[in-house]
């Protein structure tokens, strides 16, 4: 049994608790909150039997030995965590996005390098079946790309208008803690291929209710290869929400393929017929083959498949994943020059 370590007991960490509790080859063996008392509640309410609980990280690792540590503190602490966690040499994945900055993210990637140990961050949107049909479906049927499309909006009140949740008072909200995801799927559509440019404005409408600004932003990436990818979205669109997934678009020479990131597969209309003023299509539904795990329990799979697979590279690896995560601050950097900026890991 994997003796697992997990830092974080807010909701996202009590989440990454059940998924540990459920995995036949997991066991949480301890679990740290920097709040007093926080990590034992959380194992209380859960019935976790035996867990070490602390405020500590580095007393923690010390005392439990785990085998891998899993990180799902706010962006802020990421950096800490991480860098205790690898120099005590210990594999770690951490819940995105990956840093609050580009210099920490790339002080914990050469953590990583140094330790010799997998840092992985879990892009948990990367292991829907249904995603992975919509890539195969734009490939094989699309031929060459010139557009991708994504919509996300949703109005989200965590805990309430009123409620302390750090996302109520961070700034970049949008881009910073949900438009990752979207980033990071795009770059997976399009082939695990890196952004160039971007073009991001970023603006605050007049009803939403986060404090620190950022909630809305509309971007327009250059990406390898020529393709634009243009991202546009709120986290306080209320009524008429897409799902969490966004809702896509993507243009070749071939059509067009369509998902709307539900249950409904992706479809292509694929050109039968040119000549006419407008061309002939056939619409083709993609096939959704069924996978063993989705979200953050696919994410654990393909994380211990790494630990214990020699040369097994998971997706969210830390030296691809911070491809990602430059999409998302050089986003901020645009919308806080008004300028078109390079994407630079």
């Amino acid at each position: 049994m994997a003796r697992a370590m997990l830092v974080g007991a807010g909701g996202m960490g009590r989440a990454w608790a059940k998924n540990l509790l459920a995995h036949q080859a997991v066991t949480l063996a301890g679990w740290v909150d920097i709040r007093e008392g926080a990590a034992e509640e959380a194992a209380q309410k859960l019935e976790v039997s035996g867990a070490y609980t602390d405020t500590d990280v580095s007393r923690a690792l010390a005392a439990i030995r785990p085998d891998f540590v899993v990180d799902v503190t706010i962006p802020e602490a990421h950096h800490g965590v991480t860098l205790a966690v690898l120099g005590a040499g210990v594999p770690v994945i951490g819940e995105k996005p990956m840093a609050h900055s580009m210099t920490a993210a790339r002080e914990m990637v050469s953590a990583s390098e140094k330790a010799n140990k997998l840092y992985m961050v879990s892009q948990s949107r990367r292991y829907d079946a249904r995603l992975h049909a919509y890539r195969a479906l734009i490939a094989e049927r699309l031929g060459g790309l010139g557009i991708l499309n994504s919509d996300f909006y949703i109005g989200a009140h965590f805990g309430g208008l009123e409620h302390n949740d750090f996302r109520n008072r961070m700034e970049h909200v949008l881009i910073l803690d949900m438009a990752i995801h979207s980033f990071d799927q795009a770059r997976f559509l399009l082939g695990d291929t890196n952004a160039v440019s971007v073009f991001c404005d970023e603006f605050n409408p007049p009803w939403s209710w986060y404090k620190g600004g950022g909630a809305s932003a509309t971007c327009l990436f250059e990406m390898t290869g020529g393709v634009r990818y243009t991202y546009r979205g709120s986290w306080c669109g209320e009524g008429r929400g897409t799902s969490w997934e966004c809702e896509w678009r993507a243009v070749g020479e071939n059509g067009s393929a369509t998902w709307n990131g539900t249950a409904t597969p992706a479809v292509a209309e694929i050109v039968t017929e040119r000549g006419d003023f407008l061309s002939k299509t056939e619409a083709i539904e993609a096939a959704v083959e069924a996978d063993a795990a989705g979200g953050i329990a696919g994410s654990l799979r393909d994380f211990l498949k790494a630990l214990e697979t020699p040369g097994y590279t998971p997706m969210g690896e830390c030296h691809d994943n911070i491809k990602s995560l430059a999409m998302v601050f050089a986003a901020i950097e645009s919308a806080q020059t008004g300028q078109r900026v390079m994407v630079e890991a």
